[in-house]
């Protein structure tokens, strides 16, 4: 697991394992969104695997899947309202973290946008998905 932090409220991550989720809430993170469908590979933690371990952690966990076909996704309000709360500190993860990434440049607002794309930049994510929609 390799947690990228992008501003005071977000951090991403790629695929979590099971066994991270509590290093996760003792790391601070109050809220865990899964980014990434079930199934996209074999042996792949299921959604259903993740929140049972953020349950018993005291993390608030979204399922929240989202493919390069259907971004930014049906909720986009709802992750924006979660990843841009700095009094709940999310950790957000898919297969790499740029999915998430994409997500958050997509949440920002105008006068945000543009300062997003640098920070996401710099850490060397791929943003064609936000970029583009």
């Amino acid at each position: 697991m390799r947690v990228v932090q992008l501003s005071d409220s977000l951090s991403v991550s790629d695929q979590i394992a099971v066994d991270d989720v509590a290093r996760i809430a003792e790391a601070g993170f109050k809220v865990l969104i899964n980014n990434r469908p079930d199934h996209e590979v074999a042996n792949q933690p299921s959604s259903d695997e993740i929140a049972a371990a953020a349950e018993v952690a005291g993390l608030r966990y979204y399922y929240m899947p989202v493919t390069a076909r259907d971004f930014p996704g049906l909720d986009l309000a709802e992750l924006s309202a979660l990843i841009n709360d700095a009094a709940s500190p999310a950790l957000a993860f898919c297969r790499s973290g740029t999915r998430c990434t994409n997500l958050w440049v997509a949440t920002r607002g105008i006068e945000q946008r543009d300062a997003s794309v640098t920070v996401a930049r710099q850490l060397g994510y791929d943003l064609s998905m936000a970029l583009v929609n």
